[in-house]
């Protein structure tokens, strides 16, 4: 028998050791403010949905697209499924706790889940980490899962569905060295005459052929 594995069935399991923080866990308790340029709300089933320009925050999380759909379980967690306009990408960004970083996404659809404290991006999905306003870490794929809990990044470069077809099934990263900033920092403090060794430039093209 043989043993069939293609690139568009690969999954690809980034465990990303980004450090012992975690995603600011107080996110989970604050309220939810929308804007948005309409509203439908069933209090019977505890849903919202919010149409038009839609900006969602909640604690340090920022939330775009064009529709959000949100529920309310018996507990108060909230589950969110974001939307975003044709032919655009709906946005996600959240601080990393007790560190000057944030953790941003875009995807066709985002889910948000704040009882598994889970953030799915899902076609076309892209996620960034920045250090203040450096950008650090970069990757691609059909579906990027951000398990704020245990600080675990999946991404899976296989096709979610017909309409993502075309993306080729392969997925991207860039990863900066946790230490290449350090290093750098050290360089400026170094004394007179002194030899700094060169930083690392990462690949920005590792996981496939740049298109």
């Amino acid at each position: 028998m043989k043993n069939h594995v293609t690139p568009l069935l690969l999954f690809v399991c980034c465990a990303l050791a980004w450090g012992a923080a975690q995603a600011e866990k107080a996110d989970r308790n604050k309220p939810m403010n929308v804007e948005a340029d309409a509203l439908r709300y069933d209090d019977l089933r505890q849903t919202s949905i919010f149409t038009g320009r839609v900006v969602l925050t909640k604690g340090t999380i920022v939330i775009r697209g064009a529709r959000v759909d949100v529920r309310q379980d018996p507990e108060g967690y909230q589950f969110g499924l974001v939307t975003a306009e044709a032919g655009k990408l709906a946005y996600f960004r959240q601080k990393r706790e007790g560190l000057d970083e944030y953790i941003e996404g875009e995807g066709e659809l985002i889910e948000y889940d704040s009882k598994a404290d889970l953030v799915k991006f899902i076609r076309r999905a892209e996620l960034r980490r920045y250090r203040g306003a450096t950008l650090n870490d970069e990757m691609t794929g059909n579906l990027i899962t951000y398990d704020n809990s245990t600080d675990v990044f999946t991404v899976d470069g296989a096709v979610t569905s017909p309409q993502s077809a075309g993306a080729g099934g392969r997925i991207r990263a860039m990863l900066t060295p946790r230490g290449a900033a350090s290093g750098a920092a050290a360089s400026e403090a170094a004394p007179a005459g002194a030899k700094v060794l060169p930083a690392l430039r990462p690949s920005t093209t590792m996981g496939g052929d740049k298109k």
